[in-house]
């Protein structure tokens, strides 16, 4: 259930810090009319997601799971003018949207988009020997989020940072006999975090217009 004070405490820090613009306004209302479903991430978190690729100096960075571009967006943005973003959308539907969306930010020689399961591109990936990404950002099919963050180490270097995103789901997270596959998939996630002698993390609640969720950040040491 989403509080109206969280959502006016949002649009209060949004209005001040994370302004939206023409384009960005463009891109949410062609997510809309195509139909896409609501789960861009916030103007606050779009702008959370455009500091971590500036704070962290990335120039190669994999978003697992593109929907309309609207993250990609935030995070293309702060790339340098060589900088790249790899995008990994499952559904051609939502890839159509995105490249419009990509085309009207002017965005479009940033952004590197590969349509087809995540699972089956990132083998693909790790095949093309390039540099590994600065930054890994996980926002797809929960219960497949264990492969990604394997995938995601495989595919970055000590220093990267990795982020996964709805990993709270209204508190669901800590009910360990759900029978909801998503819930599962973020545990399986979270017990992977814990354990992986290679990562340092923490995983931050959060309110707002999107309800009440939040994120796991993890670094590569």
């Amino acid at each position: 259930m989403i509080s109206s004070n969280w959502s006016a405490v949002d649009r209060y820090f949004a209005d001040r810090l994370a302004p939206s613009d023409d384009i960005l306004e463009s891109v949410l209302a062609a997510n809309a009319a195509a139909g896409l479903p609501p789960h861009d991430v916030s103007p606050l978190q779009g702008r959370f997601l455009e500091l971590l690729v500036r704070l962290t100096r990335a120039s190669r960075v994999l978003e697992i799971g593109t929907l309309g571009g609207y993250s990609t967006i935030w995070m293309a943005r702060a790339l340098s003018d060589d900088g790249r973003i790899v995008t990994l959308e499952a559904d051609e539907a939502h890839a159509t949207v995105a490249r419009t969306n990509f085309e009207r930010a002017g965005l479009s020689d940033r952004i590197d988009l590969r349509v087809g399961p995540a699972l089956s591109t990132l083998p693909t990936l790790e095949g093309e020997k390039q540099r590994p990404f600065d930054l890994v950002f996980i926002d797809a099919d929960k219960p497949s989020n264990p492969d990604y963050l394997v995938w995601a180490l495989k595919l970055t270097r000590p220093g990267s940072l990795i982020i996964g995103d709805n990993v709270v789901r209204d508190g669901a997270v800590i009910d360990a006999q759900s029978a909801d596959p998503r819930v599962q998939g973020v545990r399986r996630f979270t017990d992977l975090l814990a354990e992986e002698p290679r990562l340092v993390a923490t995983a931050l609640q959060t309110v707002g217009s999107k309800g009440w969720d939040g994120f796991a950040m993890a670094l590569v040491v």
